[in-house]
């Protein structure tokens, strides 16, 4: 997860300046089709591209969230935090306002599956993340909820986000909370196979390095002038028979 700081210090949200202990995280999306970051955050950082002037960080508007996921300039997707945890957000209409977190995802056409993959995975580390700092348990009750889900529970205003979104993708609410879950365990499991597929395309990768010291190339270069090795794969490992090899010359 990319996470970038941009505080809305000119959103009457900001300026009120009132408190909350975090009780809970809040999943929204914007309602728009419109993925990009700089549609939303303003002044332009170097990453975003051009803002727009519709952006949030301004005076007058009455509505203001912790943090937004969507595109950078690049293409990637990224964090923007734009409250401080510990402000009250303007974000649900309701009571949730006093004791959630809140994020926006950015909306594209809700139809690119690579899109929302690369959300719902950095909205999952970021909730992972929210839930470690303020102790939260995702599994239990209200703690990780979606603004619809808010609404049911008579603590939002009537909103279908982002249930709308996310059952195009085959996901609901309970997958997101499990891979909250799995993630604060560790992460999903490595098979055997992906194991070995990373193994071989680092070693690979060692195998494609040269010394870049002077004293690294001069051991090289000594090494090859006693017969010791022939100063191929200088960064790589060597086996035990390699290594038994060189110890008997």
């Amino acid at each position: 997860m990319t996470l970038h700081k941009q505080i809305f210090t000119r959103s009457s949200c900001y300026k009120a300046g009132n408190k909350m202990t975090p009780r809970g995280v809040m999943l929204h999306s914007t309602g728009a089709n419109n993925p990009n970051l700089r549609r939303y955050i303003s002044p332009d950082d170097g990453r975003l591209g051009s803002p727009s002037g519709n952006h949030w960080n301004r005076p007058g508007l009455d509505v203001c969230v912790h943090a937004f996921i969507g595109k950078l300039a690049d293409g990637s997707v990224a964090v923007y935090q734009t409250l401080p945890w510990s402000y009250r957000a303007w974000h649900c209409g309701g009571r949730g306002n006093r004791t959630h977190i809140a994020f926006e995802i950015c909306e594209d056409g809700l139809e690119d599956p690579q899109y929302f993959a690369a959300v719902y995975r950095v909205a999952v580390e970021l909730t992972t993340m929210l839930c470690r700092e303020f102790d939260l348990d995702p599994l239990a009750d209200g703690v990780v909820i979606c603004h619809a889900e808010g609404y049911r529970r008579g603590i939002a205003s009537n909103h279908a986000d982002v249930l709308h979104w996310f059952s195009r993708h085959g996901k609901s609410m309970d997958d997101f909370r499990t891979d909250v879950v799995r993630e604060l365990e560790g992460g999903e499991v490595v098979t055997q196979e992906q194991f070995d597929a990373m193994m071989e395309n680092w070693l690979k990768r060692q195998n494609e390095k040269e010394p870049t010291e002077p004293w690294m190339i001069q051991g090289v270069e000594r090494a090859k002038a006693a017969g010791v090795t022939d100063g191929s794969r200088p960064m790589a490992f060597c086996t035990r028979l390699e290594a038994a090899m060189m110890a008997a010359k």
